[in-house]
């Protein structure tokens, strides 16, 4: 794939809507615009949700998804393709088929299985799949700790932990892991980046407050608009990490729940 003739590059989203704008289709498309890449998106659930929780679910069928991947892809091409709510081992499976048939590149994998508010999001047979298909054509899966936990198969309780889980997850076979700290306790907050048998720590200051709604999805996003423009994931991972903390000091006062991210904050 190559960029338009404007020199900008291009990210497919695929992944469940927020009806309450604050993750899912709507947070990565906002990322991806704020940070000079032009989104499209494929759609794998419409969800009825807010800053409170989800009260219903639709599942788009399976060969849909495929058929919006193929319309964005035929057309308008994608430099980084990143992955959020898959719901069913039907659609991951369909997005398998297609990043291999597609030749899809930069895939991030955000292992999305439980909403901020605690609501699943991932059935049993989907996790299963995205342990046995969809790490395997990963450029790199972004889970947080319980996600990380469900992955790997153990607890993490430490940084050490942390790496244990890193390099499990990595041999089911993604490119590289990055394993957020955020569910850990302290003031600083440490991501794990592990790629070609390396780790770098990222840390920063944690951010307190009610804005958190939608940060797995952006900075999931961002990573992937960083590997869209060309940086090493590290350089991604990063600038990915800055502008998350950046969007949760201005989050926006919406909700009565997990309020949103200001995906706009440096505008």
């Amino acid at each position: 794939m190559t960029n338009d003739s404007t020199g900008r590059s291009r990210a497919l989203t695929i992944a469940g809507s927020d009806s309450g704008a604050g993750a899912g289709i709507q947070a990565d498309l906002k990322t991806f615009a704020a940070l000079g890449v032009y989104g499209t998106s494929a759609i794998t659930a419409l969800t009825a949700q807010n800053t409170l929780g989800v009260s219903g679910m639709h599942i788009v069928p399976a060969e849909f998804v495929t058929a919006q991947i193929e319309a964005v892809v035929s057309d308008i091409g994608c430099d980084a393709v990143k992955t959020g709510m898959l719901a069913t081992s039907a659609i991951v499976e369909a997005v398998v088929a297609a990043v291999e048939a597609l030749e899809l590149p930069n895939l991030v994998v955000d292992p999305v299985m439980i909403a901020k508010s605690g609501d699943r999001l991932l059935d049993a047979d989907a996790v299963h799949a995205v342990r046995a298909s969809l790490l395997k054509v990963a450029r790199v899966v972004t889970p947080n700790i319980p996600e990380a936990e469900a992955l790997a198969g153990i607890s993490i309780r430490s940084r050490g932990d942390m790496r244990d889980a890193a390099r499990r997850i990595a041999a089911l076979g993604p490119g590289a892991v990055v394993v957020k700290g955020g569910h850990l306790p302290g003031d600083e907050v440490v991501d794990m980046v592990y790629e070609g048998g390396v780790f770098h720590e990222l840390a920063g200051p944690r951010v307190e407050g009610r804005h958190t709604h939608g940060t797995g999805c952006t900075f999931a996003a961002a990573v992937a608009a960083g590997l869209a423009r060309g940086s090493d994931l590290v350089a991604s991972a990063e600038a990915a990490k800055a502008y998350v903390a950046g969007a949760m000091r201005h989050g926006v006062n919406v909700g009565h729940g997990h309020q949103p991210l200001d995906h706009f904050w440096m505008f």
